[in-house]
């Protein structure tokens, strides 16, 4: 078997992930890595076992035997880095967000479109085993017409005033945070499951915290706060900890959600329920292996992901039995398998229908923030532009 060879920019808290979960695939090899500078890859590269090794990814692209680039760089860098792979022939996997507009976004779906390369977007979440469950009790109506959705992802990883990441400033995280980070994940999820798209929003955003103190040595994203004394900045903050928003979907069916990322104990709960004509659904991201499914003429009931219980169009998405919990770096190994499976099979991404996030989907999360920040300055509902900024 000819394996997928691949390159990968960038090697922070999310690059090494997307590493790990591609080497348990098997037919896929990681076959280089880019980063700012020469040193810092070669360091890396010896430290993941990774033969070769760019201080520049304009110079990884010319590798001719890389077929696939994950795009694993801070928010600012993803257009950019993602047109240039596209230009250069190869397939793309983007973290999220897509862009840092949805013009942007606009621009990489029909750019992706015309060179006809597979590209995705790492919307890891759908693909836990018990929300590909979910996704195919809904199909078939067993929780009959959804009537509501709502829900929440919170997070306490920027509590303290001395809590600091590049996320915080919007010349490098853009002009969103929490709903750009993870509102945009917990967004994606709920369409995916319910079938449904988002298409009117009203938002309430708060700064928590107006100004923090950077610390001169920097923290990791999600490390614990700096410690040491006096050796701080004040640096204002524009962007949001919080965000409460009120959503319509296509069909009429209403909701809500709230982000986070001051949350004391709340380390990375993306949770929601679904409320049907005849059922309810609860799912919480730190406990996925259970589904709470409400009645109202019977007792309440927790199903527990196990193949033997799951729907046929749902066994392929978990790998063990019951009661071997499968997790994030799990659900992670499904985006991936799902994306590289396309590539080896040789679909067609204009024409077969993919099984992951694409840039398609990375640009409506993109849309839904755009209305999501324009409903919040103008304090009223705002529908989700996307026809106009798709020229394809």
């Amino acid at each position: 078997m000819n394996k997928i060879k691949v390159g990968v920019i960038g090697t922070g808290f999310i690059g090494p992930t997307h590493i790990e979960a591609i080497r348990r695939l098997g037919f896929v090899e990681v076959v280089a890595l880019a980063e700012s500078s020469l040193e810092t890859a070669q360091h890396k590269a010896a430290e993941l076992g990774i033969p070769k090794a760019y201080g520049d990814y304009k110079k990884m692209l010319q590798d001719e035997d890389i077929q696939v680039v994950h795009n694993c760089t801070p928010n600012h860098l993803h257009f950019s880095i993602n047109k240039e792979i596209i230009l250069a022939g190869k397939h793309v996997l983007s973290e999220k967000p897509l862009a840092i507009s949805s013009e942007e976004s606009a621009e990489l779906l029909e750019l992706a479109k015309k060179h006809g390369v597979v590209h995705g977007v790492n919307f890891n979440y759908r693909q836990f085993p018990m929300l590909k469950q979910l996704e195919t009790m809904i199909s078939n109506n067993e929780l009959g017409k959804i009537n509501l959705v709502h829900g929440s992802y919170l997070q306490d990883w920027l509590l303290y005033e001395t809590d600091f990441n590049w996320r915080l400033a919007p010349e490098v995280g853009g002009k969103s945070r929490a709903i750009a980070d993870i509102g945009s994940h917990w967004c994606d999820t709920v369409q995916y499951v319910t079938g449904k798209k988002i298409t009117e929003v009203f938002a309430d955003l708060a700064t928590v915290i107006p100004v923090r103190k950077k610390s001169n040595g920097g923290v990791a994203t999600f490390g614990a706060n700096a410690s040491d004394e006096g050796q701080y900045e004040d640096v204002p903050i524009n962007t949001e900890d919080y965000a409460s928003v009120l959503v319509r979907f296509n069909d009429g069916t209403s909701g809500v959600f709230t982000v986070s990322q001051v949350s004391a104990g709340r380390k990375n709960r993306l949770s929601f329920e679904v409320n049907g004509s005849q059922s309810s659904a609860y799912w919480n991201q730190e406990e996925p292996e259970k589904l709470w499914i409400g009645h109202r003429d019977r007792a309440n009931e927790v199903m527990l992901a196990d193949p033997a219980l799951f729907a046929q169009e749902a066994k392929g998405h978990i790998h063990h039995p019951g009661g071997h919990n499968e997790g994030w770096p799990d659900a992670l190994k499904n985006m991936m398998k799902n994306f590289y499976t396309f590539i080896y099979e040789g679909k067609d991404p204009l024409q077969d229908q993919a099984n992951f996030a694409t840039f398609e989907d990375g640009h409506i999360s993109m849309c839904i923030t755009d209305a999501i920040l324009e409903s919040h300055n103008k304090q009223k509902w705002v529908k989700v532009q996307l026809e106009q900024e798709v020229r394809s």
